[in-house]
Parts: structure tokens; C-alpha cells; sequence
């Protein structure tokens, strides 16, 4: 490749160190020494719960004024496999709004059946048709079904809106990003901040994006994981929460966001939406994964989330126990657990909520997107005084 001069040159390492940083691993609010309750798992991840697994595709390009469909872009997809892309099996699930200013499809099969039987994707909201119709492609040349001759499925698909940061007019999510996402899932550590589904979020003031946790916990002497994944674009600035601390309040003349004056770029305080995922091994049954999905609006609230009118707080709840559950013929025999032991999972629900939201602001990193619009990374050493002046941490 060739450059004219030192501008254009320049301007391309801009943009490469632009999309790089989406993909580094960032620093996790644990890293920086935010204190957490509960014990996380290996990974501190979703993917901590066996057989999950997740991938992305992350889209940043241009800069500027936004020209519609030429950008600048600044969004992307999340794929989450309950079990695998190769071994996997409907599992049971279910679903709970906090507040419905937004979308995540098929839920409706899901409350009917009690089943997942889709990844489930989650990008911008302007892109879920688009994505949503890729699962279905992937399906078929995937061969998804094993050679059924006739089969039908309603792919969950969420979003959150990165209008701010993106030009989501321009439909600049493809069909090649959801395969990108989906062809790249994968168990073990995952990223987090501006990257897939998050890349354009914002959250309580500052950069948002995608986060996740996971905590392990004992019942009957019996180990279960629950992980949880995040794609946090919600709240005001004066409720951010962190450790119990009114950081948000603290900060107030941080700078947070530069939003410039632009249809496409209005946002006012309160506005966004949260998307919760929640895996865990412990077997339950669809009615007690939507207690789990509905204690996923104590760990937004914990933050500083309050279910206002502008935002959409959709969570889904799936269970990886009980794999031959799902018999389009027979009858099947399933564990479960007693709803008198649900307790510790509710609480570990909340407490990865928690944690997955501020570990998806730790990792994001300051952002400019269309039209100038920019939003500033949560100030580490900053969060950090704070939690020194209330006697968090020392």
C-alpha cells in the first residue's frame, strides 16, 4: 500500500491503533482494585460455565461528520453459544424486561417452550434484522439442524443503541459480521469494553460496553457456576455506583461526554438500555430461570441502573444442566433444584451483574465517534480516590 503523504499516512495509523485497541485486553475493575463480593471462576466469565461460548465482530472505520451509510462506524456483534457451536443442544431458559424500551426476538418461543435453541446475538438497534437473518444462513450452511428436512427456529437477537457514537442509519452492520461473530466463539477468557455488540455503548456517564463475571458457589456441597455477560449502554452519571460509593456524584466535573448537536446524536441522561445474559450450570427449569433473569434488575440497580422510560433492560436466563432435556418425541426425565436452594444463585446473579458492568466500563477505552461526538473512559485513578475517601480500599 502506498500513501501520498505523511497525512494520509498518519491518518491510517490512527484508525489501525483505533480498531487495535478495540481487541487489546484491558484492564478488569479487579485489576485496578475495585473489591467485589462472592468468589469468581476461573475466568471471571461467562465462559466460565462449561460449553459456553462467545465471539465477535468488532467494526471501526472512519472519523468526522457522519454521511449516512459512508460513516464514520463504530458498532459490531455478539455472539453467545449455551453449549457450542459443534455439540449443542437446545437448553432450557427463559426471559424478564425490566423495562421494554427495546428488543431481543424469539423470546415469545422461548416463554411458550421452555427452550433456547439459538446462539444468541446481540448488536445495535438499527441491526437486528440483518443479524437475525444471518443466524438463519448460518443454520443452513452450517447444516445446524443434521439433514432435518424440515425444521423452524426464532433466532434471540438483541440490541442497544449506538446512535452516538455510529452512524446506525447507514446499516453498517452485514451479514459477513454476524458470521464473523459467530465463527469466532470460543470458551476461556474473553474481552471486554468496545468491542463486538458494545463497541459503541455508553453507561452511566462514560464509555460502556460489553462485560461479563461469573461467581461459584456451593449447594448441598455441589459447585455451580453462573456466568454473566453485558452489553451496558444505560443510566445517568450521578448514580454510578461502585462498591456502594456514589462515584457518579464524586465525578460530577469529570469530563464524561461530548455530544455534538445532531438528530442522530440526541441522547438525554437516562436514555440506552442494558442486555443481561445469564448462564449457569445448576439445574433448573424455565420458571425458576426467569426468578434468576428478574434478580438480573438488583445488580443493574446496584450500579445505578433505574429502569427509566428511554431505556430497554432485557435479560435472559439459560441452564446448561439437564442436555438431553429437549426430545422432539419422547419423554425425557430432568433434574431439579429445589426452589428452597435458589437462594445462592439469586445472589450470585447479582453479585456478577454487578461486577460484568463495571468491568465492561474499566475496559472501555475513550472513543470518538460521528460528528466529534466523544465519550471519555471511566477515570481509573480518579474511581480509585474515591473508593479511598469512603474507606472502600486503602
Amino acid at each position: 500500500m502506498q500513501y501520498n503523504n505523511l497525512k494520509s499516512l498518519a491518518l491510517f495509523i490512527s484508525l489501525f491503533m483505533l480498531g487495535s485497541a478495540a481487541y487489546a485486553q484491558k484492564p478488569r475493575a479487579r485489576d485496578i482494585g475495585i473489591p467485589f463480593s462472592g468468589t469468581p471462576g476461573k475466568n471471571n466469565a461467562i465462559t466460565d460455565v462449561a460449553g459456553v461460548e462467545v465471539g465477535y465482530s468488532t467494526i471501526i472505520s472512519g472519523s468526522g461528520k457522519n454521511h449516512i451509510g459512508k460513516g464514520p462506524v463504530r458498532t459490531g456483534v455478539t455472539a453467545i453459544f449455551p453449549n457450542g457451536k459443534v455439540n449443542h443442544h437446545p437448553v432450557f431458559a427463559n426471559w424478564y424486561t425490566f423495562n421494554g424500551n427495546g428488543e431481543m426476538t424469539g423470546t415469545t418461543w422461548v416463554t411458550e417452550s421452555g427452550f433456547l435453541e439459538t446462539p444468541i446475538m446481540i448488536t445495535n438497534t438499527n441491526s437486528v434484522g440483518v443479524v437475525r437473518d444471518a443466524v438463519l444462513k448460518w443454520f443452513v450452511d452450517k447444516n445446524w439442524y443434521k439433514d432435518e428436512q424440515y425444521w423452524y427456529t426464532y433466532p434471540v437477537v438483541a440490541e442497544t443503541y449506538d446512535g452516538t457514537m455510529n452512524d446506525i442509519y447507514g446499516f453498517q452492520v452485514k451479514e459477513s459480521n454476524a458470521f464473523e461473530a459467530l465463527n469466532s466463539a470460543e470458551t476461556g477468557p474473553i474481552k471486554e469494553g468496545n468491542i463486538g455488540g458494545g463497541t459503541g455503548m455508553l453507561c452511566l456517564g462514560f464509555k460502556g460496553g460489553t462485560g461479563t463475571s461469573s461467581r461459584v458457589i456451593s449447594i448441598n456441597n455441589k459447585n455451580y457456576t453462573v456466568g454473566v455477560l453485558v452489553q451496558s449502554n444505560f443510566g445517568r452519571k450521578k448514580n454510578l455506583t461502585i462498591a456502594g460509593v456514589p462515584v457518579g456524584i464524586e465525578l460530577k466535573d469529570t469530563l464524561n461526554y461530548e455530544i455534538k448537536a445532531a438528530p442522530q446524536s440526541k441522547r438525554e441522561e437516562g436514555d440506552g438500555s442494558i442486555i443481561v445474559i445469564v448462564a449457569t450450570d445448576a439445574p433448573l427449569l424455565p420458571h425458576q430461570l426467569k426468578r434468576i433473569a428478574a434478580r438480573v434488575a438488583i445488580g443493574v440497580g446496584k450500579v445505578g441502573g433505574r429502569g427509566e422510560n428511554g431505556s430497554g433492560d432485557i435479560f435472559l436466563a439459560f441452564s446448561t444442566a439437564n442436555a438431553n432435556a429437549f426430545d422432539r418425541k419422547n419423554s425425557e426425565t430432568v433434574e431439579l433444584l429445589p426452589n428452597d436452594q435458589i437462594n445462592p444463585l439469586f445472589e450470585a446473579t447479582v453479585q456478577a451483574v454487578e461486577e460484568a458492568i463495571i468491568n465492561a466500563m474499566v475496559a472501555a477505552d475513550t472513543m470518538k465517534g460521528i460528528n466529534g461526538n466523544k465519550a471519555y473512559a471511566l477515570p481509573h485513578d480518579a474511581v480509585m480516590r474515591v473508593l479511598r475517601k469512603y474507606n472502600v480500599v486503602k
